[in-house]
């Protein structure tokens, strides 16, 4: 496993890592989950990312348990903070009071004393940036959290958020969580990209096989037990075009001549860009852990031609104003 570092700040990632979202106190149980936190480990994965929220505060708590078995000095740990967690009209978004509370109570979910970096789920326009800034300032220095970062921000907000750590002598955030996909790629190549030149920014990606599309399991209808059967998962369904769904039979051809799976071309093709330290991946078992792994060793077999057919295929290179 290769490490990233994260943006310009000393801080290593692993290039691959592992989410909480949808699987952990959700599609599986406790047990399964921590046998993927302890395998991701053992394999050279050292960031495990989750969210306050993430059912409804029990992935915190079931990473929580994985992690004690683990040397915390060796776990690069993250959380969350915006979305509803408190009753009341201060339990969400990103004022000093739910930020605050909403650390404390990661801190105790998880099991730790720390967070190695904490992320703006979103942006708070009921918050001046400064309130933000200052927070995650204070945060630091009472050595709760290490780094602080954003997820869903406009490269625009960054940048404002920038400024006013910096005309205030206060830590800027070091890092952005986005959506970076083969069908989604606008926001990230154009916006958030020329920030890690700019400002040093680290740029992490989640959802690389867009909620499985990628992986190619649903080419040839929707599998029992996958997230496109579950009844809340409509959105998901509707993503599952006939459009779409042969693009990914074409990667698929393409991924098989060179000796990969699907998902595994889709994650190599996020580790291409320089600016991604790390691809967030969620997995449901260990043989689907190990295929997503097995990505970076296969970066190499991305040639200048391999992504020219794969630009053929997705037909989606973004341009200024797309």
């Amino acid at each position: 496993m290769h490490n990233r570092r994260l943006g310009r700040w000393g801080l290593k990632v692993s290039e691959i890592s592992l989410g909480s979202w949808l699987t952990f106190g959700g599609q599986l149980d406790e047990k399964t989950s921590i046998e993927l936190v302890h395998a991701a480990y053992d394999r050279g994965v050292n960031f495990f990312d989750n969210a306050d929220v993430n059912a409804n505060g029990q992935a915190e708590v079931i990473v929580g348990k994985a992690i004690s078995g683990l040397p915390r000095e060796g776990v690069v740990l993250s959380s969350k903070v915006f979305w509803p967690t408190f009753p009341g009209p201060n339990g969400r978004g990103l004022s000093r009071k739910h930020i605050t509370e909403s650390v404390h109570a990661s801190l105790r979910r998880l099991g730790t004393d720390y967070l190695d970096i904490y992320f703006c789920h979103g942006y708070d326009p009921d918050t001046p940036y400064d309130e933000v800034v200052y927070t995650m300032n204070t945060l630091i220095q009472q050595g709760k959290i290490l780094y602080w970062g954003t997820s869903g921000w406009s490269a625009a907000q960054i940048t404002a958020a920038y400024g006013v750590a910096r005309q205030y002598n206060q830590i800027p955030p070091a890092v952005e969580q986005t959506q970076y996909n083969m069908f989604v790629r606008h926001q990230m190549e154009l916006h958030i990209a020329p920030l890690r030149a700019d400002r040093g920014l680290g740029v992490m990606a989640w959802g690389p096989l867009h909620s499985g599309i990628l992986s190619g399991k649903y080419v040839d209808g929707i599998p029992p037990g996958s997230r496109a059967s579950l009844a809340q998962m409509g959105w998901l369904r509707d993503q599952l075009t006939p459009e779409r769904l042969e693009k990914v039979r074409q990667l698929g051809r393409l991924a098989n001549e060179l000796g990969m799976t699907t998902a595994q071309l889709a994650i190599a093709w996020i580790l291409r860009r320089k600016e991604v330290c790390t691809v967030i991946t969620g997995a449901t078992s260990i043989p689907q852990l190990e295929e997503n792994l097995e990505a970076g060793e296969m970066a190499g077999k991305l040639t200048e031609d391999v992504l020219e057919k794969i630009e053929q295929i997705l037909g989606n290179l973004p341009e200024d104003g797309g």
